[in-house]
């Protein structure tokens, strides 16, 4: 058996952050919904049952609240700040795919939120 690809993720993981551009934003926050997606291989893991051939979504989730704990102006730059730092953190991740909604933004739309969405590829662990 070949395994084509494999993904651990974090499904609408919600945060009370202070992300905005308006000074308000920064002093009250806002409530945010954050899904994670990423690439890794652990085919090990199918076979051994260890943690320790996996990506474990629980460090996953550590890091990604501690970024959501830093203020940005922008959305743009938070999902950056969480992809640099899982990079960093797990090099051998082959991509990252990150949704980050503000619900009930402050735009005067009825709307249930609005964000960024980005997918990177890990060119380092390209063959």
């Amino acid at each position: 058996m070949r395994v084509e690809s494999g993904y651990v993720f974090l499904k609408e993981v919600r945060f009370h952050a202070f992300h905005g551009v308006m000074p308000q934003e920064r002093k009250v926050g806002a409530d945010f919904l954050l899904s994670l997606r990423i690439g890794y291989d652990f085919s090990k893991a199918l076979v051994s049952d260890e943690v320790c051939d996996t990506l474990n979504y629980a460090e996953v989730y550590a890091l990604v609240r501690q970024e959501m704990e830093t203020p940005s102006a922008l959305l743009e730059h938070v999902v950056g700040r969480i992809a640099n730092s899982l990079l960093r953190q797990f090099p051998q991740v082959s991509s990252i795919d990150i949704k980050l909604t503000k619900q009930n933004p402050p735009m005067g739309a009825d709307c249930e939120g609005a964000g960024v969405e980005l997918h990177l590829i890990n060119d380092k662990t390209l063959a």
